[in-house]
This record gives structure tokens, sequence and C-alpha cells, in this order.
């Protein structure tokens, strides 16, 4: 289909005697040949005019009709007509209309000329197959039955307001996208459940189609019309996981260019203001979009990631970033690093902490609180999927907690490296978890030590209550090994690491090598499967050599532990005597 400028519309509506050029850019155009006799009405648009005859206007057009019988001015020779809806080019292609002049109806222009047609009264009442109803059949006939042709037409809406809302086009088109895609879905699980079960051969069945395939062209839509088609498809029925790849679609092209500079620097400046107004408004838009919370949800993980960390640079509202942060919480053993890792906000970040501790310790509460009645669909569990392996009530299962807290461990080893990180914040998630969330306690005790490495200068009172929450009984042969001889460490904290391996030496020339070190609590924890004592491949002679060696090298460990105690001791009565003088 041609597509005509709107300069060259006007220089072609033009007679030879009558036209007067409102542009400054001029079209070399063939002129169509409107009538011998001088025009004796010229219609103003804007900046621009239009030099034309009364009678072919009036047979068609009752709004121009009506105006000339109301001029107290018969002899009106001038009209302005700037309000109407597509400006100079629709009217243009309405007079070429009305002399009778053949126009072609495409999906570009026909909301215009839909429009056009309404703001000039180009009824039925005053000739048959007026504009109005040769716009209606398009719509009818082209338009309103197909999806991709009904987004097309509503995304040229956008500038038609108010009248394409006045005359319900903006409505029908709507709800025509929604309609046709519970159609199209209904049509593709028909297709699937032959497909599966036949009833009969169906040689040569032609593959799926993908029943999202209208989904990406929604990104052209404004937030407005979006929202209002996203409400009604949802309204119809569509399924949540197609709902959920229409919004991932329509955010990563809208927010895409929407790039503060550099969010850690508050520059003040009202582009950077006005971009992060702009990401608000998109974010709470689709927060507000998204399906039922459910801990099987069909959002992705990584995409409400990116939604709260969006959210957050540009301080979008509190209810917004709860609400996805609940959402992150219901489906937290889904999440992986990069997911968690959420930039703090520049602005109001008094202490320039890299992350946002403070949303991901509500995250982690919230996964840690669920309860059995947060989902409806929980009465409908199988009694074995109910069953928890923790004394803890109402606690998540343990393979979901258990996947948690290795996220947990290496979320604190990433943001252990912030040297502005406050040691409470660092503290409050590394209590956070239950004593039955960890089987080892290997990664706790990694981010520990390079917390410890990089805040050397932390109180006393911290350094304690930081190791307080490492259970020495969990930590591997490995880990003990190396604790022993960290001097970032408590000295209690290390004495305690020493008793628990002679525990787990003396349980080793035992016989019970391959179980836990820790008595009574070891049946609570399945055995380890990479255990420093020997294995049964291993002969009874050359385990017992390796315990004694391992026994001497424990021994030497507690005579250097005494001498740093007596030290300590020494230090302590000497710093005793400087206070009383």
């Amino acid at each position: 289909m041609g597509v005509v400028t709107v300069g060259e519309l006007k220089t072609s509506i033009s007679g030879k005697r009558s036209f007067r050029p409102s542009s400054t850019i001029r079209h070399a155009a063939t002129e169509w040949p409107i009538s011998d006799v001088s025009s004796d009405v010229t219609i103003e648009i804007g900046a621009s005019s239009f030099a034309l005859h009364k009678f072919p206007l009036v047979s068609r057009s009752g709004r121009i009709r009506r105006l000339l019988i109301e001029a107290k001015d018969a002899t009106i020779s001038r009209m302005n007509l700037s309000l109407i809806p597509g400006g100079p080019e629709a009217f243009e292609l309405a007079a070429k209309f009305c002399y009778g002049i053949n126009i072609e109806i495409t999906l570009s222009n026909v909301a215009m000329l839909r429009c056009a047609a309404h703001f000039l009264e180009m009824t039925e009442e005053f000739v048959q197959k007026n504009l109005e109803a040769r716009t209606e059949a398009y719509l009818k006939d082209t338009v309103l039955p197909n999806i991709s042709n009904s987004i097309s037409v509503l995304h040229r809406c956008e500038c038609l307001s108010p009248v394409s809302e006045e005359i319900n086009l903006v409505n029908r088109l709507i709800n025509a996208i929604a309609n046709n895609a519970c159609k199209e879905q209904l049509a593709s699980g028909l297709l699937k459940l032959d497909h599966n079960f036949p009833m009969k051969t169906m040689p040569n069945i032609e593959p799926e189609t993908p029943s999202d395939w209208w989904g990406k062209s929604l990104s052209v839509l404004n937030l407005e019309f979006f929202q209002r088609v996203l409400t009604a498809v949802k309204s119809k029925g569509l399924k949540q996981d197609m709902i959920s790849k229409i919004l991932i679609n329509y955010t990563h092209n809208s927010l895409q260019g929407l790039v503060i500079r550099d969010p850690h620097i508050v520059t003040g400046s009202l582009l950077d203001m006005e971009l992060q107004k702009k990401q608000r408004v998109i974010v709470e838009a689709m927060v507000s979009l998204l399906p039922t919370q459910s801990r099987r949800s069909s959002v992705p993980m990584a995409f409400l990631s990116s939604l709260l960390k969006t959210a957050i640079a540009s301080s979008a509202s509190t209810s917004c970033r709860s609400d996805l942060e609940r959402r992150i919480g219901l489906q937290l053993d889904q999440a992986i690093l990069e997911d968690i890792l959420i930039p703090a906000n520049s602005y109001g970040n008094n202490h320039g902490t890299m992350y946002d501790t403070e949303s991901i310790l509500r995250i982690f509460s919230i996964f840690l609180n669920l309860d059995e009645d947060d989902d409806e669909d929980n009465r409908m569990r199988d009694e074995s999927e109910m069953a928890y392996d923790f004394d803890s009530p109402g606690s998540p299962k343990q393979s979901s907690i258990l996947k948690v807290s290795k996220l947990l461990d290496t979320y604190l080893a990433e943001i252990a490296l912030d040297t502005n990180l406050l040691p409470s914040k660092f503290i409050a998630l590394a209590e956070l978890l239950p004593d039955h969330a960890r089987i080892i306690s290997d990664g706790l005790y990694r981010a520990v030590d390079i917390f410890l490495k990089v805040h050397p200068n932390i109180k006393d009172s911290e350094r304690y209550r930081l190791c307080k929450t490492i259970d020495c009984q969990k930590l591997s042969q490995e880990a003990c090994s190396h604790a022993a001889q960290n001097e970032r460490l408590p000295v209690q904290m290390a004495v305690q690491v020493l008793y628990f391996e002679q525990i787990r030496l003396r349980n080793a020339m035992n016989g019970g090598h391959n179980q836990f070190f820790f008595g009574t609590i070891n049946s609570q924890f399945p055995q380890r499967s990479s255990s420093g004592a020997g294995s049964g491949a291993i002969s009874p002679r050359d385990n017992y050599a390796s315990v004694r060696r391992e026994n001497r090298e424990l021994k030497l460990e507690v005579a250097r532990m005494r001498m740093r105690l007596t030290d300590l001791e020494k230090d302590h009565v000497s710093m005793k005597q400087e206070l009383d003088q």
C-alpha cells in the first residue's frame, strides 16, 4: 500500500487558481482537477489552509453544512477546523472523498479517517456509503478479526484522543484483541489435545503456531493502552505464563534506553530525574499487572529480580517494592546469586554501601516465615509433599531450605568484600537462618573470614557475636584446620574447634570415622560424603597411622593455643595494672 506524506497531499488537493501554499516544503505532484471555478471557501487547520468549494463539502459533511447555515454572514469564505482528529492529513483525505475521488483505506489511516468522519459528521444521513460507513466496513472486515491488525490500529488511536474514546473505537479494539487471543489459546489447546490423543489418524499435521506470536507487537502501545489490553486479556482467561511473557517483553522494550548515567552519583540533573520518573512509572505499572502471587509462579525469578533492582534504583513506592520482595521470597529456592545482588539506591544511602542488604534480609525472612496457608493450592498437596524433615513448625521442606542456606552463604561471601558494610547488617544476615538450615557451615565460615579480613577494626564484641553464628561441629576437617590457625578468630572459637577435632579423631579411632563427630546430634544429619578420615578401601593399619599423625598435629595446635592464651592473659594483667595506676 502506498504511503503519501502530508506535504504531498496538500499540494495535490489544490486547484490551479486556488492553491495557497502553507508550507515552505513544496513537492512536484500531479494536481487533481477540482473545478475550473474559483474556490469559495478556505478551510484552516492549524498552519495549513485548503482552498475548496462549498457544494461538494456540504453534500457529505453535516458539520460543515451546519457551520455554514449557522453563520451570520451568508458569504462566509473562511472556516477553522483545527480540532479535527488527524490534522491536515486526515482532512485532506476526507476532502478528496467529498469530491468523489477514491481514497485507499489502510491500517495506518483507518483510525484517523474513522475519527475524522465522526468529527465532520460524514454519516449515511447525507449520502449512502459515506466515509463513516466505509471506515466501519474496513474495521469489521479487516481489523477487528485479526489480533496484529487490531494492535496496529489501536497504536494509531493514541494520538486521536478524545474522539477515538468517544466513538468507542479504543474499547472495541481492546475487546477484539482479548477475545481473539483467548480464541487462539483455545484453538491451540484443542490442537494439542488432538495431536496427543488422536481420535483418528491426522497425516501431514501442520506444526503448531506459537500462541504468543502477537505478544511482541504489544510493545508498540503506550503504557495506558498496554495496561488496558493486559487487564482485558486477564479477565478473559489468558494463561498466566502467557501474561508473564508479554510483560517481560514489554518491560524489556520500555526500559531500554532509560538508564541513568551513573546511579551511584547524585547528579541531580533534570535528565536523570526524568529518566528515574519514567522508570518508576513503568515498573509500578508492570508490578500491578503481574499474575497472582504463588510459590509456583509463572514469573521467572530473573525478571522479578530485575524489576526489584529497577524499583529500588528509581525510588518506586514502598508497596511496589514490598510486592516484589514477597514474590521473590515465595520462590527464593529458585534464585541464584545474581538475582539477589541488588545494588543499593545511591539516593539516601548514607553509608555508601554497594548492595541493599535490608531488602535481602526481608526477602529471606519471607521465605523462612512461609506458612501452609500462603497458597490456596496447599490444601490439594500430596501428604508426602507436605511432610517436612525439620523440627521447626511450618518451615519449608528440606531441599528448599538447604538451597537457600547455600545461597545466603554465597551472598554473605560476596557482600563481605564491601568495606562500607556495617557489621550489624552482616551479623543480622548471618544470624538469620535457624540451626537446622545448614548441614555444613563451611560456606558461612568462609564468608565470616572474608568479612573479618576486610574489616579488621571491628569491635571485639561484634567479632565474637559474628563468629558465634558458626557451628564448629558442622565444619569440615579442612575448615577446622584453617580455623585453628586463623588469628582473625577469637581465641574461644579456636579452642572450640580443636576440641571438636579431638572428638572427631577419637570417633575415628573407635571405628566411627564415617560419622559426624558431634555425638547425639549425629542422627539428625546425613553422613558426609567426603570426610578427612579414611574410607572402607583403606586398610586398618594405614588408617591407624593416619589417625596418629593427625593426633600429633592436633597436640601441636593445642600447644600453640595455650601459648596464645598465656600471652593474652599477660596482656590482660598488664592492661589492668595500667588502669589501676
